[in-house]
């Protein structure tokens, strides 16, 4: 499984604006600026997380993004769910995955379920919080 530059990025907004919660809404651009994350590419992470209840938005003077929920209530996993779209390390087991043929028989099914299941646990037991404090992991 690797994680897209998507979910990187992401996950470094949802850790800026955590950082910086204590400013109200943080104009897009200084995020970007201190993320060195170009602009374009922000407005195409931003959506799906706003869409999604993590961030919101508002436009005009004095506007910006800042997070919907507090940083210990923001998993990693989510994150990385919504810009992935799954975080199944084989087709197989990807969400709306038609059923292998092979399953009944296939000698490592279990594996990559037990992979999943423990890449799932991982990520959903980090919180925003976590990252932005610098906790060890």
């Amino acid at each position: 499984m690797m994680i897209s530059t998507r979910g990187r990025y992401a996950l470094r907004v949802m850790i800026d604006l955590a950082e910086h919660r204590a400013d109200g809404y943080v104009p897009m651009k200084e995020v970007a600026d201190r993320q060195e994350i170009s602009l374009k590419y922000l407005e195409r992470i931003l959506p799906v997380l706003v869409k999604n209840g993590l961030v919101e938005g508002v436009h005009g003077k004095g506007g910006g993004y800042q997070l919907s929920r507090s940083p210990e209530e923001c998993t990693v996993g989510e994150i990385l769910r919504l810009t992935e779209g799954d975080l199944a390390p084989v087709a197989c087991l990807g969400c709306g995955a038609t059923p292998c043929a092979k399953s009944a028989s296939c000698k490592t099914l279990a594996m990559w379920n037990e992979f999943y299941r423990l890449t799932n646990d991982y990520f959903n037991g980090i919180t925003i919080a976590d990252l932005a404090g610098g906790k060890k992991l």
